[in-house]
């Protein structure tokens, strides 16, 4: 049985490989890329199965750019681009651009006098907030409300999305073959003319959005100071969303700022895939992506994170389903042993197979669920390599752990096994043929792959390197990564809750 195995593993790996070299060639067949004059990047798929095409821009612009002070600017700008332009979502811009004019110099004044440490007149600081938030009114008058989206799903527009994360910012959604160049028009527009329209209403909405998703959410909570424990020089340790003080400071003059340094055409990739032909869509996407000008590339240099010599832990009281999270310090995406790192992550997380839920969950019945993955917070600069495991009622999270570092353990010591070996590898062909066949992921992955590594054939070719790892290459960076000077812990404790008015002698 054991012989009839490997083989069946066997034939499935050359079926793979032979599959992931002709989907390569033919993707080569079908994929034009072109530089424009101005230097974005253009990618372009033919996939004629549906008379619909999907795109991707990608601005190779995230949280890590936030000016110090300003955290949550490049997530604060993707909530703009989708407030218009100079065209769509005004009934006069004229007259807008002055009234938006004036929001800032109230602003401003306010501000100056809200963050006076000496001498704040409180009375002049009332007076200067309402006469901001009248220029605010008198600015909302000339506002098509929601116009740009609008336009786009009346014309058949579907998933219209977008996201900032720490490394990178990004737009999508899918459209009618026959509204490419409506696309075109919409998608450069937002990016030659956008308007900080309805800024201090829509930075409402994500002061709201952070006390939803992390002031108001345990877990939330733990990610954001886990991750400003592990990372202290890095700004890795900002959190996307921004912190609350920075929110209720930036203005629309800083996003605007931050737009005209970053979304430049040498940081942005769009890649569009469907029913498109490249003799016809380039000339359309030259004619209206060509008319963002060309700026000088940004410094990006950031912090180098200094290693880390002892154990940093972060502990959270609340009452919440209890959480152990533990991370380790790895490279970036361009390491050699990048592909080592997902040969681990797939060995210890990938399904019911995987030997954190075979020993956590199917085994000792500890936790509900446990698993590790790498690219925490980000995976453009040096970042995180973390396990985590939601312990079971009564049991503790010193008990996980202590499960999660016997798994650690055996990795350090023992080779894997030749079916496991053969089977992360057997995954990640699956998993790459698999992600083919959506026009709005491959979109997205072909984007990001020539965004980071200059040549989207890297998609590909991540299977062939992860082929070449081996069990002695796991073996040695589980020993070089997973130390305990090397590691930050999260957790969250449930707390127990408070005594009922008869436990505490209080009245029935």
């Amino acid at each position: 049985m054991k012989y009839r195995a490997l083989k069946s593993i066997a034939l499935l790996l050359v079926l793979s490989a032979i599959a992931v070299a002709q989907d390569l060639a033919a993707f080569e067949k079908r994929i034009t890329v072109k530089k424009l004059d101005n230097g974005l990047t253009v990618i372009i798929c033919e996939r004629p199965e549906a008379p619909v095409f999907s795109f991707n821009t990608h601005v190779d612009a995230g949280s890590v750019q936030d000016p110090m002070g300003k955290t949550g600017l490049a997530h604060m700008f993707e909530h703009m681009a989708f407030k218009g332009t100079d065209k769509i979502g005004t009934t006069d811009y004229p007259a807008e651009k002055t009234a938006l004019a004036k929001v800032e110099t109230a602003y401003a004044a306010y501000i100056e006098e809200r963050d006076k440490r000496v001498g704040r007149d409180e009375q002049k600081l009332k007076d200067l907030q309402k006469a901001w938030q009248d220029d605010i009114a008198d600015a909302q008058k000339y506002v098509k409300p929601n116009e740009f989206p609008q336009i786009l799903e009346s014309n058949g527009a579907e998933g219209l999305n977008a996201s900032t994360s720490e490394d990178q910012t990004e737009y999508h959604y899918s459209f009618p073959e026959n509204r490419l160049e409506l696309w075109a028009y919409l998608e450069s527009e937002r990016f030659l003319h956008p308007v900080m329209r309805e800024f201090y209403k829509e930075r409402n909405v994500v002061i709201e959005e952070r006390r939803m998703r992390t002031d108001s959410n345990p877990t939330g909570r733990l990610l954001e100071q886990f991750t400003t424990a592990a990372f202290q020089a890095h700004p890795y340790h900002r959190p996307t969303i921004g912190w609350l003080a920075d929110l209720n400071s930036f203005s629309a003059t800083d996003a605007q700022h931050f737009f005209d340094e970053y979304y430049i055409p040498l940081n942005m990739v769009v890649a569009v895939v469907g029913d498109v032909k490249a003799s016809e869509t380039l000339p359309i996407i030259e004619k209206y992506f060509g008319r963002l000008p060309a700026r000088v590339q940004p410094d990006e240099r950031t912090t180098t994170e200094p290693p880390q010599n002892s154990e940093r832990r972060v502990v959270l009281q609340d009452r919440a389903q209890p959480l152990y999270l533990e991370g380790y310090h790895r490279p970036d995406y361009r390491d050699k042993d990048d592909n080592v790192y997902d040969a681990i992550a797939d060995l210890m997380s990938n399904g019911r197979t995987s030997r954190l839920y075979r020993a956590l969950v199917r085994d000792k019945k500890i936790a509900a669920y446990s698993a590790g993955f790498t690219g925490l917070p980000g995976s453009k600069y040096p970042h995180l390599f973390a396990f985590y495991a939601f312990p079971l009622p009564g049991h503790k999270s010193e008990e996980v752990a202590d499960a999660i570092h016997v798994e650690i353990e055996r990795l350090k010591k023992a080779d894997i096994s030749d079916e496991e070996l053969k089977m992360i590898r057997t995954r990640a062909k699956a998993n790459l043929l698999r992600g083919l066949d959506d026009n709005e992921g491959l979109a997205s992955e072909l984007a990001l792959f020539q965004a980071r590594y200059g040549d989207w054939r890297e998609l590909f070719h991540q299977v062939e390197n992860l082929d070449k790892v081996s069990k002695a290459d796991i073996r040695r960076v589980a020993n070089q990564t997973f130390v305990p000077t090397n590691r930050t812990v999260g957790i969250i404790e449930t707390m127990a809750p408070p005594p009922s008015p008869a436990q505490s002698g209080g009245e029935q």
